[in-house]
């Protein structure tokens, strides 16, 4: 690795632990890689448990879908990285028999070549990096190299985003759960124990998220 190269990666991962939330990490980590591989057609996708599927930000709507297809269809050059965990590349998508209805459904879209890597870190799977090309045969094992570097110098990034992502929204739905318990003791005469019964209560009655009975009650003054 030639030292410009190594200060690039010292430089995104810089940059990457900067940014406020998972989009935006994914943005820069997309503004870093696509140069040193020279497309311009790019995605990075979540992975959840179960290996379920999200995107986090495409560079354009042909991008959008064809990602769209994959988890639609629930194959693709994602889903295989995810699968063998290791990187896959095809040079002729139209023509690839390992995943017939993703190619038949993005048969539109113009896509001809795509290299798929994995976001890992020591533990876990985080994401999928998607490098797409309108040209056929566009990526060599060079690439898959490179590819494979940035994204395993962005997946600690990604995954401390996503983490404080999610700490962020259970704050705040513990906020607003709080909130309503007061409006419910207050109006009800309730102690908190019994105000937050009667949301959970609610939330299960009518298959709603209890984050999401907070926020209307708070909203409305109401439950219905």
């Amino acid at each position: 690795m030639s030292d410009e190269f190594a200060q690039e990666l010292a430089r995104m991962a810089q940059v990457l632990h900067e940014q406020p939330d998972v989009e935006q990490t994914a943005e820069r980590f997309l503004e870093f890689v696509l140069p040193r591989i020279g497309t311009t057609h790019a995605s990075l996708l979540l992975v959840h448990r179960g290996g379920r599927l999200e995107s986090a930000t495409a560079t354009d709507a042909l991008v959008e879908e064809a990602d769209r297809v994959q988890m639609e269809t629930g194959e693709g050059p994602s889903f295989s990285v995810v699968q063998v965990e290791k990187s896959v590349v095809s040079g002729r998508v139209p023509e690839d028999p390992r995943w017939p209805r993703w190619a038949d459904g993005i048969a539109d879209v113009g896509l001809r070549s795509v290299l798929s890597v994995r976001l890992r870190t020591p533990t876990t799977t985080v994401g999928v990096l998607n490098l797409y090309d309108r040209e056929t045969d566009r990526f060599d094992p060079n690439d898959d190299v490179i590819a494979q570097v940035f994204a395993d110098h962005a997946a600690v990034a990604v995954s401390n985003a996503r983490s404080e992502s999610t700490l962020w929204q259970a704050i705040d739905a513990r906020k607003l759960i709080g909130q309503a318990q007061g409006i419910l003791m207050e109006r009800f005469d309730l102690t908190d124990e019994q105000a937050f019964a009667v949301l959970r209560r609610y939330s299960q009655d009518n298959n709603v998220k209890l984050r999401d009975v907070a926020q209307r009650l708070i909203a409305t003054r109401k439950l219905s």
